[in-house]
């Protein structure tokens, strides 16, 4: 059971820890023992939806532990008449949108690209995807939630107050308890979009092309994302000589005969022609975008597992100022190393949507100014510390060598894409907001001092914690908490409507 959803290989290994017991909840109350009984035991607890955590914290601890797998927390119930969902937390991307293609071609939920992805994960980290252009990333499309607490109390939006609402919309839910259920607003997509894949080489101007991109990027139309990915390959069967390939991928929100006019007056030097787009319906290009081949039918979608887990480690940055060429050529020489065989890096635009939205609207605060988002990816499938550290290594080089060209004053990172690298909470219990704010200020900039201020609020001993958990003030801390106004209201416990277990909050759908 904990293998089956391990997503990063670096944590199957012998030597990493195991949970003392692995808790497949069939109802609420079991969460709620679960929360009560590993207190008094003095036990962490981890929560995993669909087990994507990049550093394994869902499933990984050093201290004392137990796993909490959401897994038969997967129903969702689609309300087309109004335009929104209920869905637990243990249902996955792929699931989701689904069950809402089943009900809908014009409708659907901006979500994230890999389809096994858990959607509590996704969500109480911001989510992006393809749709952030035109609707911001998922937890600015949250309407209410079911949450446990660590007193084992069931809270809807209501009772739980606006401030904790805020808090797991992007601030990362399992540093305040056990999120069961989001509800959703539906946003509407036309039955009809167009993609196109389109690489270019270094010898074919790719450097170039990068450079105009990232002029133009975040101030397109809204209804098209384009986004970059960069590997390295040979140039040619015959000379087997290595070269770096950029890949221009996109989806638009339309026909082709209105995305070829906008390509040619905003991005003419990509030389995009009708041949290279293909239309499809909205939920064909979720399995296009996922990587699955034409033909596959829709039920891939709600497969939990995927047969391309393999070692990675993983860094983030934003860019506000355009990259100059001299910066990637500096840069592809890294990419003819050994250990950069299988490594990608992923240029996800901003601008659109995201542009409107404000810093403090929620935790997530990377928006207006932001130009992209860079993931930077190594993938390796051989075994053994000597390989992890080779490849590790070079992450780190190339984290270093971006420094000069990326986010400063705090040098910005995306939470769910997490980076132990960046700063790690003790783990007695204790860790203070100044050292906590190594890495909170990367992730939510000014919004950490919130979201520290909320966690006291309805976790003051800190017992929902791991390695970059939001930490809970103590006396010891030099900052000046505001009067806190969070409601301590129990919540109901109501049935799931179809569904064989409890969930908490108002009744759904």
């Amino acid at each position: 059971m904990l293998r089956f959803s391990v997503q990063n290989l670096r944590f199957t290994s012998n030597t990493t820890a195991k949970p003392l017991v692995i808790v497949t909840p069939l109802e609420v109350p079991e969460i709620q023992a679960t929360i009560i009984c590993s207190q008094r035991h003095d036990i962490q607890i981890r929560v995993r939806s669909g087990g994507h955590d990049y550093e394994g914290m869902s499933y990984v601890s050093e201290v004392p532990f137990v796993v909490i797998d959401l897994i038969n927390f997967r129903e969702i119930q689609v309300d087309v008449e109004n335009s929104n969902a209920w869905v637990q937390g243990g249902a996955t991307v792929g699931e989701l949108l689904y069950k809402i293609s089943q009900q809908s071609r014009t409708l659907s939920f901006p979500a994230g690209v890999c389809p096994t992805v858990g959607i509590s994960g996704l969500i109480s980290g911001g989510g992006y995807g393809f749709l952030m252009r035109k609707y911001g990333l998922s937890a600015d499309n949250i309407l209410d939630a079911h949450i446990i607490d660590v007193n084992g109390r069931v809270l809807d939006r209501e009772s739980m107050g606006e401030d904790l609402f805020w808090a797991i919309r992007g601030g990362g839910g399992a540093s305040f308890g056990v999120i069961i259920a989001w509800k959703i607003k539906l946003v509407h997509v036309p039955s009809t979009v167009t993609l196109f894949n389109v690489f270019r080489t270094l010898e074919q101007n790719a450097t170039n092309l990068i450079h105009k991109w990232q002029l133009v990027a975040n101030k397109l139309d809204g209804d098209l994302n384009i986004r970059i990915i960069l590997e390295r390959v040979n140039s040619s069967a015959q000379t087997r000589k290595l070269t770096v390939k950029v890949t221009f991928e996109s989806l638009f929100l339309g026909g082709v005969d209105r995305l070829i006019p906008l390509m040619q007056e905003e991005f003419p030097e990509l030389g995009l022609v009708r041949e290279d787009c293909t239309e499809m319906s909205w939920i064909e290009s979720v399995l296009y975008l996922s990587g699955f081949t034409t033909g596959q039918p829709l039920e891939v979608l709600l497969s939990r597992t995927h047969s391309g887990v393999l070692f990675f480690k993983a860094k983030s940055d934003y860019v506000r100022d355009s990259i100059p060429n001299i910066g990637f050529e500096g840069l592809w020489p890294m990419f003819y190393e050994d250990e950069a065989k299988r490594a990608v890096l992923i240029l996800t635009p901003c601008g659109g949507r995201m542009d409107e939205i404000l810093e403090m609207e929620i935790p997530f605060p990377h928006r207006a100014g932001n130009i992209y988002q860079i993931q930077h990816l190594v993938f390796w499938h051989e075994e053994g510390d000597e390989v992890e550290k080779r490849h590790i290594n070079w992450i780190r080089r190339l984290y270093s060598y971006m420094e000069p060209f990326v986010s400063k004053s705090p040098r910005a990172a995306y939470v769910n894409y997490r980076d132990l690298d960046i700063g790690v909470n003790n783990n007695n219990g204790y860790t203070s907001y100044k050292q906590a704010s190594i890495w909170g200020l990367k992730y939510f900039k000014n919004n950490f001092k919130k979201l520290v201020k909320v966690k006291t609020g309805v976790d003051p001993l800190n017992f929902f914690r791991n390695e970059q958990s939001i930490p809970s003030l103590s006396r010891f801390d030099n900052i000046t908490i505001e009067h806190n106004t969070l409601p301590c209201v129990e919540g109901m416990q109501l049935e799931f409507p179809g569904a064989g277990h409890a969930i908490m909050g108002r009744k759904l759908g």
